[in-house]
């Protein structure tokens, strides 16, 4: 009899732990576990209320009540008497190596995973697994630490589906209910267009990469040109004043604080900007780091799962025209102005010296104006830097370079290119066409991943990826019920029910708001009506120094000013919209 038993060892053995039975219990199907292994496994299923058995899969309505098998028990421990100590061959498990879920004491490296067991076997502990099983099809892949992500959390099956409809992995059960007639097909394949998608955006990163790194050497050299240009043109101007009698002197000094300031504020815009290219370059190869990981991954519901984050990088940079310009600056018309001042006479000397100071401020403006108009790319967005400086105090009468826009083209001359941010976008907001549209579906919230920047649940607002920081227009054009159209610094709260959300109730944020019944603006909770808006199309213009902010209503013949803010920034400002449901708004 004992010969008996030994032989046919797998019959006492548990088909969970894969070990000899421990307190056995005999199901009404006839099937034994380990007291502890089947009371684990349905404490999984209690929340849906049917308790299965884990090898011939008889469901039970209700939890079964267990009795210890005695008969079972005896014999098992006969044979823990004369059963040998089982020795797992293979690898011990390294840090990042899954691990046998089955091995108690050191843990070897787990060479396949089922997907019907939720369990990773080392080679000994899977040829227990095939033994126990015998004429089973169970789901067997290579070893992976992701088993639950593979499984459907709602009918326990595996994940071998996914619906481009929602964007999301099912099991067969999913497909045949809640996404039934939907656009699907095998994650496998999935898995295979979007890795090659992933492959062209890595190759893109890293052209982008190269060309931002030429782009910082360039702009290190015109940095570097632009200092030179300015030591030279103050100590020419320092020559020619040393040449002119006592009275100029104070008339020196300020010629030396207008170059000075002409090549602080330039050069620290042209640091801000060789920062800003250093920190995309550093946050572009971290992308590359994750995409190229990611890339190796043989995983495909972890990789489709994490695949869905990365975007698409933009091909250019704003700061690429701004670096042309900076390149092309020269301080050389001051050296000829201040010269020419020193063939006049003395009597005529403070007449000629407000002529030439005006021609200087002018040159210099109209030069980065001009500069920037030939290097503008009206695909891209471009942050404008006036270089209209103030003039000295005795030059307070000469007026500005560059005058305030007039008419729909002289606004469009500083048209800017905005895109939004999926990251600050509110669950009920999607976007589309490029994050060009916006519109609010309550019924239909996205699955957007949490983010710190992103709006929660109360605010249906969105913010745009960049920001104003001289003079900026844009148009958007509107539908639905109300939208609210806005600015708002960075540091406008996200989270929580107070005010400091919501556009327009705090100090952070300015907007306007449309709909067929009424129009006003808000800023600090304060509220001022205006006439209706008759047209789809809004416009907005912003000259971030001069402290103006402005909306127009713009149709096909006119442009009328709704409503002018004249107040002082004090950060960047970034364009955002906040919606009604069913509303949409499109920037243009």
């Amino acid at each position: 009899m004992a010969e008996v038993i030994s032989t046919n060892q797998d019959l006492f053995m548990c088909s969970i732990c894969l070990d000899l039975l421990k307190d056995p219990v005999t199901l009404s199907c006839g099937h034994n576990y380990c007291s502890g292994c089947i009371n684990g496994c349905w404490d999984q299923e209690d929340q849906k209320g049917v308790y299965s058995c884990p090898q011939c899969r008889k469901t039970f309505t209700t939890r079964p009540v267990l009795n210890k098998n005695n008969v079972i028990a005896e014999l098992v421990e006969e044979i823990r008497k004369t059963k040998p100590t089982i020795q797992c061959d293979g690898t011990d498990a390294d840090h990042g190596d899954v691990e046998c879920d089955i091995c108690s004491e050191g843990k070897l490296k787990a060479v396949k995973s089922c997907l019907d067991c939720l369990l990773s076997y080392c080679e000994t502990h899977f040829k227990v697994h095939n033994q126990l099983h015998p004429g089973r099809n169970h789901s067997i892949i290579g070893a992976t630490g992701h088993l639950q992500e593979r499984i459907c959390s709602l009918h326990k099956k595996a994940l071998d589906i996914f619906c481009r409809t929602d964007q999301s992995c099912i099991c067969y059960f999913c497909l045949m209910e809640e996404h039934k007639c939907h656009d699907t097909v095998s994650a496998a394949t999935e898995w295979s267009n979007k890795k090659e998608g992933l492959g062209v955006i890595q190759s893109r990163c890293q052209q982008t990469i190269q060309k931002r790194e030429k782009e910082v050497q360039e702009l290190r050299r015109a940095v570097d040109t632009l200092k030179s240009s300015a030591q030279s043109a103050v100590e020419h101007s320092d020559q020619m004043f040393d040449d002119i009698i006592r009275s100029v002197e104070r008339r020196r000094s300020e010629v030396t604080e207008l170059i000075r300031a002409q090549e602080k504020a330039e050069v620290s815009r042209a640091e801000e900007l060789l920062k800003e290219l250093e920190e995309e370059i550093s946050e572009l190869k971290k992308r590359v780091a994750e995409m190229e990981q990611l890339s190796h991954a043989n995983d495909h519901i972890h990789f489709l799962k994490n695949a869905g984050s990365i975007s698409d990088i933009p091909s250019s940079s704003p700061q690429t025209n701004m670096i042309l310009c900076y390149s092309c600056i020269s301080l050389e018309p001051v050296k000829t102005s201040v010269s020419a001042l020193k063939t006049q006479l003395q009597e005529k000397l403070d007449s000629i010296f407000k002529q030439e100071a005006a021609k200087i401020s002018a040159a210099v403006a109209m030069m980065v104006v001009e500069q920037s108009k030939e290097y503008t790319d009206p695909e891209l967005p471009f942050r404008r830097t006036d270089s209209n400086e103030l003039l000295p105090p005795f030059m307070s009468g000469v007026q500005t370079a560059i005058a305030e826009p007039v008419t729909r083209e002289d606004f469009l001359q500083y048209y800017c290119h905005f895109t939004l941010d999926p990251n600050t976008a509110n669950r009920s907001l999607h976007l589309s066409e490029g994050n060009r549209r916006v519109e609010r579906r309550d019924e239909a919230p996205q699955s957007y991943p949490d983010h710190p920047e992103r709006f929660d649940d109360r605010w249906k607002q969105v913010l745009c990826r960049e920001g104003v920081t001289g003079r900026c227009y844009w148009e958007v054009e509107w539908s639905g019920e109300e939208v609210n159209i806005a600015v708002a610094y960075k540091t406008i709260s996200r989270k929580g029910n107070k005010n400091p959300c919501w556009f327009g109730m705090n100090d952070q944020s300015w907007r306007l708001t449309v709909s067929h019944n009424q129009t006003y603006v808000r800023h600090i909770a304060i509220h001022t009506e205006l006439p209706l808006v008759a047209s789809s199309r809004v416009g907005v213009y912003v000259d971030h120094r001069a402290g103006t902010l402005a909306f127009y209503s713009i149709s096909d013949t006119m442009m009328t000013l709704l409503h002018k803010v004249q107040t002082t920034f004090s950060h960047t400002l970034y364009p955002g919209f906040a919606l009604q449901d069913g509303s949409s708004v499109k920037l243009l």
